[in-house]
């Protein structure tokens, strides 16, 4: 479908040459159809009216005129009375190579468990438009230049005063720095760090590599993965690698979902001092918790030493793309010019928005609610599961939105994945979050942040002897599930 144009449409670029010899009028003529054919010009597409394309070219209006007229004859244009002249349906095209068969498309699915996304149909849009509506009000005139590279000041106030209440955060404005979502953080920060001689940087594993270790490879760095186990990164292991940077989630390990203990904490700590190392906090899913008190953030006990990375991502969209850095004092300085050279700055319009929203208390009443809402969506989880596979085993449910399901030994995490397809649930591995890509043991990673209680519910009834039994490779993928009741948790 082609743009539908409302009011005064754009130019069309058009070239007329006078010292060509040829007449203006077969020039029009031969340009607007090379416009049609071509493609330039899309079907249904309105064109400029005759007065103003007449106007734009320096012609008179009844060549203009003239030439539709022509045109409309030969069938590339059709004009209606009281509506614009637009390029007829039945237009001849030019010959095209023949394309290649179209990709099948995708199977409408009863449940995706895919992670890290969230609830996106309860994206609170009433007050995001207010928040918006606000900040342009109250804008001063100045805040439209390029400003600090580093945000506005407004919003870096406005988090770090959040921060420190709410996760007790060591946060100063003038050590803040807003940026692009966590994907651009965490490049800000490699940047920052590899300019300051850091040549390896150690990861969880399992982790991210999708993410962390390929910033860390375009960053000209070399990657170190580091194991986790029940109480979160191992220190000892982190030791033996000389890396002098490392990146955690401490608050709800992805994807295990645990919690770096208070001993590891100390030891990570004393760690990144004795080795003149930074820590690098992903600061993920803190803003979401069920079964344990909420913990503080790693930056509080060693602003010196950790880079704090945070997002609305989880807790707002990631279509906003907006986040911060609480950087050390050592790296402000190489952190903002990193960030003036990639873009000069995050849109100061989203940033006062999000202050407004913040500052509002509009913001804390939205995670309220989702709160809620996760926390039922988890207890379904929890008892869909309990029902149709007892024997799958969920851990990291603390906080966040998603968790693990240990599948029985034997199981083959692949084949249950695409058995689980076939029966149109998505499913995902664990073995997509460890750097050697192994599947052992077999687990999966359930996200229910985009997934409505009742798809939960009907999804996991679908696969449950899948996930249950290990039995998942001798299942066919022709297989069909009857459509199950579905009934409230």
């Amino acid at each position: 479908m082609p743009v539908q144009w409302t009011g005064l449409s754009p130019e069309l670029l058009l070239a007329i040459d006078r010292s060509s010899g040829e007449q203006l009028r077969v020039q029009l003529e031969r340009q607007l159809r090379d416009a049609i054919r071509g493609g330039r010009l899309a079907v249904d597409e309105r064109l400029p009216s005759s007065r103003e394309l007449a106007r734009s070219l320096g012609l008179s209006r009844g060549l203009v005129q003239d030439c539709y007229a022509q045109l409309q004859a030969e069938g590339y244009l059709v004009t209606r009375v009281g509506s614009a002249t637009r390029v007829a349906a039945c237009a001849p095209a030019a010959p095209v190579e023949p394309s290649a068969e179209r990709p099948p498309q995708p199977t409408r699915l009863i449940a995706d468990f895919r992670h890290g996304v969230p609830d996106l149909a309860s994206f609170p849009r009433a007050d995001w438009l207010w928040a918006v509506r606000e900040a342009a009000r109250r804008m001063p005139t100045a805040d439209l230049d390029y400003g600090d590279p580093r945000g506005s000041r407004e919003l870096r106030t406005v988090v770090t005063a959040y921060l420190r209440r709410i996760r007790a955060a060591d946060a100063e404005p003038d050590r803040t720095l807003i940026c692009s979502g966590y994907a651009q953080g965490l490049a800000l920060a490699l940047q920052a760090l590899a300019r300051g001689g850091v040549r390896a940087v150690a990861h969880e594993d399992p982790g991210s590599p999708a993410t962390v270790s390929a910033a860390i490879l375009a960053a000209g760095l070399t990657p170190v993965p580091v194991p986790v186990d029940a109480h979160g990164v191992d220190v000892a292991a982190l030791e033996a690698t000389g890396a002098r940077a490392v990146v955690v989630t401490p608050a709800h390990q992805w994807p295990t979902g645990v919690l770096l203990a208070p001993a590891r904490r100390h030891a990570l700590l004393a760690w990144a001092r004795r080795r003149d190392a930074y820590v690098i906090e992903d600061d993920y899913d803190a803003e979401f918790r069920y079964d344990r008190e909420p913990v503080g953030a790693l930056q509080g006990l060693a602003a010196d030493r950790v880079v704090s990375i945070g997002t609305v991502s989880k807790s707002l969209a990631p279509a906003l793309r907006i986040g911060w850095l609480l950087s050390p004092p050592a790296l402000v300085a190489p952190l903002t010019e990193a960030k003036r050279i990639a873009d000069r700055g995050t849109p100061t319009l989203d940033q006062l928005a999000l202050a407004r929203l913040i500052e509002s208390g509009r913001y804390d009443r939205h995670l309220r609610r989702m709160r809620i809402l996760y926390g039922a969506r988890c207890r379904t989880l929890r008892a869909a599961l309990a029902e149709h596979a007892p024997k799958v085993r969920l851990t990291g449910l603390a906080a966040g939105f998603h968790a693990v399901a240990h599948l029985p030994d034997g199981a083959d995490e692949s084949a249950v994945i695409a058995a689980a397809r076939a029966r149109r649930v998505g499913l995902y591995g664990m073995s997509a979050c460890r750097a050697s890509g192994d599947s052992e043991p077999p687990r999966l990673v359930l996200g229910f942040g985009d997934v409505p209680e009742r798809a939960i519910a009907e999804g996991i009834a679908a696969v449950g002897d899948l996930l249950g039994h290990g039995r998942a490779a001798k299942v066919s993928a022709g297989v069909s599930v009857p459509e199950r009741p579905w009934r409230p948790q």
